[in-house]
């Protein structure tokens, strides 16, 4: 299955695409709740003229540090390098929910950076609550994955990291983060070997499989479920791929660029970098 969350007359509904066409799946709730009370399909209809929102507006938002090509790329050009415990703790920071965006939304600049990077990672959305999940059984609290842009002010985070808190405004502005186009059932994606790229303008700019992930989806939610419990529609980030970013090629976006994310089994990605504009006038 492939589940959407779509826009038609100012509500938003949960669907599912069934050759690429959007049908309306007779639930009264958002993607969450949806996911929440076991995905109960009802009646499906053909819906005409939707917009595709993001998936879902997440509970939470963690991203981890799962691929190790795209660390040797990325530290080497922050002057870093790879900390030995990496290696050994699937670590993860948190994001804010409310900055997420769909398909075809155009990414706002952050007034505040002069140098925007995309960060191309694969999702996994939690679907049964649990606590202390082994690895073993982390695969039956995945109810699905999506892809996720994970926009970021790379001049901004060079001056935050020496602080040692992680990232804050290098992350944090509205449209920050970019869902989509669907989530996609784990039956319908090989999670060992899915091939994700991205394209800017056309032009392919990285590719990378998570048969290079070094940390599993598996151990991530072993790690977050320790003595704490996990709730139907948190996201689990994979972390960048490989060459999924223009600082690991020191290659920059410009305003108006199409920055297309493709995973196998998930469809593309698509949205429009904004305009870089002068800040407002603060308070």
């Amino acid at each position: 299955m492939k589940y959407v969350t779509y826009e038609q007359g100012g509500f938003r509904k949960v669907g599912l695409l069934e050759n690429d066409e959007i049908m309306d799946v007779a639930f009264d709730g958002d993607m969450v709740a949806f996911i929440d009370e076991g995905a109960p399909i009802g009646k499906l209809t053909p819906v005409k003229g939707a917009k595709l929102c993001a998936p879902l507006r997440p509970r939470t938002m963690r991203d981890f540090l799962s691929f190790e090509g795209h660390l040797l790329n990325a530290f080497k050009n922050l002057g870093k390098e790879i900390p030995p415990e990496w290696y050994e703790v699937p670590a993860y920071y948190k994001g804010l929910p409310d900055t997420v965006i769909g398909p075809e939304e155009v990414v706002p600049w952050p007034f505040y950076s002069e140098q925007l990077d995309f960060e191309l990672e694969l999702a996994a959305v939690i679907g049964r609550k649990g606590r202390n999940i082994s690895a073993g059984v982390a695969s039956e609290h995945i109810f699905g994955y999506t892809i996720w842009n994970d926009m970021s002010a790379r001049d901004v985070q060079r001056r935050e990291l020496p602080i040692g808190m992680g990232p804050s405004k290098a992350k944090d502005w509205d449209g920050s983060n970019v869902l989509g186009p669907c989530i996609v059932t784990p039956d319908e994606i090989d999670i060992a070997s899915t091939v994700l790229s991205v394209r800017i303008n056309g032009e392919l700019w990285g590719s990378d499989t998570t048969a290079n992930m070094h940390h599993s989806f598996a151990s991530m939610i072993e790690y977050a479920s320790k003595d704490l419990t996990l709730w139907p529609g948190e996201i689990f980030g994979s972390g960048t791929a490989a060459t999924g970013s223009g600082l690991e090629m020191d290659r920059w976006l410009e305003p108006g660029d199409i920055i297309e994310m493709e995973a196998g089994g998930l469809g593309v990605l698509r949205n429009r970098v904004g305009p870089h504009d002068p800040g407002p006038e603060l308070k």
